[in-house]
C-alpha cells in the first residue's frame, strides 16, 4: 500500500508545529516565566532551545524521513543487523498512549471553558469565584469524563479521514485560526491601561532575578532546559511520523527551525496576552498552574467585553490542545498500521474504544479517585505527566541522539546525508562532538533532576 503524504509543505509545518504547540506553550510556559522573573528566563530558554531542542527534533525527523516509517518500524529499517534499537518503539508507543491518558482530560477542561465563558457563567466573578467554578468542574466526574470523551471522538474522527483529507486539512484551518485569535488577543492585551509594566517585566531582562544565588540560577536553568526540551514534543516518536510523511525537497534543519520559531512565537505571544493583562489588573503573574483557569478568567471579567475576550482565549487554548491531540492520535494510529499491518479503519475503531478507557483514571482522579496518590509525585494526572515528561521523553531523545551519532546505530554520516538533503538550512557537521557528548549529558541531567524531588520526598 502506498504511503500517505502531506499535500503541502505548509501542511507539514503547521501540523508539526501543532503537535509542538500545546499546553506546554500556553499553560506551562507563562507561569514558569512568571515564577523565574520574566525576560531573564526567556533568554535562558532560547539558548537551550537552540543547543538542545532543535538538534534532537532534526534527528527525529531524519529517522522518520530516512525510514519512511513511524517509530513502529523506523529503527528496524535503519539499524545495523544484530542491533536492538527497535525495542525502544514499545516505550515510545507507550509514551504516546500515556500522554493521551492525561492530555485528553486537560484538553477537555479547555473545551469546557468555552461555553462557561460564552454563557456568562463566570460573569462578575473574582479570583475566589473562578476558583469555585474550576473546583466544581473537577469534582463532577460526569462533566470531566464528558469533555474528555468529546476530545477523543473529535480527534479520532478527524484522523479517520486520512492524512491529507483529515489531519492536514483540519489542522491547517485550526492552526491558522489559532494564530489569528492569538494576534487579536495580543493587540487587546497590549492596549490595556498599565499594560506597559507587564511588557517590561516580560521582555526587559533583569538577570539579578536569576543570579540572586547559585540555587536560584540552577533552578531557573533547569526549568529553562526542561521547557526548551519538552515544548517540541520530542522523544516519543510523535515527530518521527511527520518526518515519514514529507518529501526530500527541503533540508530538515530549516524545517525544524521554522517549526521551532512558530512554537516559540506562540509561547512568547501568549505571554504578551497574560502579563500585560495581569499587571493591568494588579494580579500576580507567578500564580502557578491556576493562572489559566482561575486567575485569567477573573482578569477577563474586569475588561470591557471581557466575556468575548475570555471566550476567544479559551477557543485559542482549545485549538492548541486539540492540535496536539490530533497529531499524537495520528502517530498512535500509524503505529498500529505499520507494526501490525492494520487498516486505518481498524486502528480507528480499536483506539476509539481504548483511548477513552485508558483516560478514565485521570478524569476520575480529581473526584472519584482523588484519594489515589503517589508519594512525592501527586495525583493520577501528575504521575502520568511525570512518567511521560520526565522519563519517556528524555529517554527517547537520548535513544534518537545516540542512534544518529553511533557507529552501532544509524551513524553520523547517514544522519547528516538525510538531514541535509534538499534546499535550505543545513545541519552543521562540526556539531558531531556536541551531539555525541554535550546533548546526552544535558538529557541525562534532565532525567536525573526529574527524580531528585521525588527521591528526596521518599527519603524524608
Amino acid at each position: 500500500m502506498e504511503r500517505e503524504r502531506f499535500g503541502s509543505r505548509l501542511g507539514f509545518i503547521l501540523i508539526s508545529a501543532g503537535c509542538a504547540i500545546g499546553l506546554g506553550n500556553v499553560w506551562r510556559f507563562p507561569y514558569i516565566t512568571g515564577e523565574y522573573g520574566g525576560a531573564a528566563f526567556l533568554v535562558l530558554y532560547l539558548i537551550f532551545l537552540v543547543v538542545l531542542g532543535l538538534p534532537i527534533l532534526v534527528m527525529e525527523f531524519a529517522v522518520g524521513r530516512g525510514s519512511q516509517r513511524s517509530i513502529a518500524r523506523a529503527f528496524n529499517v535503519l539499524e545495523p543487523a544484530g542491533t536492538h534499537w527497535h525495542k525502544y518503539k514499545w516505550i515510545g508507543g507507550a509514551g504516546c498512549y500515556l500522554l493521551m491518558m492525561f492530555y485528553t482530560t486537560v484538553a477537555g477542561w479547555m473545551l469546557a471553558y468555552v461555553p462557561k465563558m460564552a454563557s456568562g457563567q463566570l460573569a462578575g466573578a473574582d479570583a475566589a469565584g473562578t476558583q469555585a467554578v474550576f473546583d466544581a468542574m473537577l469534582a463532577n466526574p460526569v462533566e470531566v469524563v464528558f469533555w474528555m470523551v468529546l476530545v477523543c471522538v473529535i480527534a479520532i474522527l478527524i484522523c479517520s479521514l486520512g492524512v491529507q483529507k483529515g489531519v492536514e486539512r483540519v489542522t491547517k484551518v485550526m492552526m491558522l485560526a489559532l494564530l489569528a485569535i492569538l494576534g487579536v488577543l495580543v493587540v487587546r492585551a497590549l492596549t490595556l491601561p498599565g499594560a506597559g509594566e507587564g511588557v517590561s517585566f516580560y521582555l526587559l531582562p533583569d538577570f539579578s532575578k536569576i543570579f540572586a544565588s547559585p540555587d536560584t540560577f540552577f533552578k531557573a536553568a533547569y526549568a529553562a532546559m526542561g521547557q526548551a526540551f519538552f515544548t517540541l514534543s520530542i522523544g516519543m516518536g510523535s515527530m518521527t511520523i511527520f518526518g515519514s510523511y514529507i518529501d526530500k525537497h527541503r533540508s530538515l534543519m530549516g524545517e525544524a527551525a521554522t517549526i521551532g520559531a512558530l512554537d516559540t512565537g506562540v509561547a512568547l505571544a501568549t505571554g504578551l496576552i497574560i502579563f500585560p493583562a495581569c499587571f493591568a489588573f494588579g494580579v500576580a503573574p507567578d500564580s502557578g498552574p491556576g493562572l489559566v483557569f482561575i486567575t485569567l478568567p477573573s482578569v477577563f471579567e474586569q475588561m470591557w467585553l471581557g466575556q468575548v475576550w475570555g471566550t476567544l482565549f479559551f477557543v485559542f487554548m482549545s485549538f492548541a490542545a486539540l492540535s496536539t491531540v490530533i497529531a499524537v492520535f495520528e502517530g498512535i494510529l500509524r503505529f498500529s498500521m505499520d507494526q501490525w499491518g492494520w487498516s486505518r479503519k481498524r486502528a480507528v475503531i480499536v483506539n476509539l474504544i481504548a483511548i477513552p478507557l485508558l483516560s478514565l483514571p485521570c478524569a476520575l482522579g480529581f473526584n472519584v479517585l482523588s484519594d489515589v496518590v503517589m508519594p512525592g509525585v501527586g495525583d493520577i494526572q501528575t504521575v502520568e505527566d511525570f512518567l511521560v515528561s520526565s522519563n519517556i521523553m528524555p529517554l527517547g531523545s537520548l535513544v534518537f541522539v545516540l542512534f544518529c551519532v553511533s557507529r552501532r546505530g544509524w551513524g553520523w554520516k547517514n544522519f547528516l546525508a538525510e538531514a541535509n538533503e534538499g534546499t535550505g538550512l543545513k545541519f552543521p557537521g562540526w556539531l558531531h562532538n556536541w551531539m555525541r557528548f554535550g546533548v546526552p549529558v544535558l538529557v541525562v541531567i534532565i532525567l536525573i533532576m526529574g527524580w531528585v524531588p521525588i527521591v528526596t520526598a521518599w527519603l524524608a
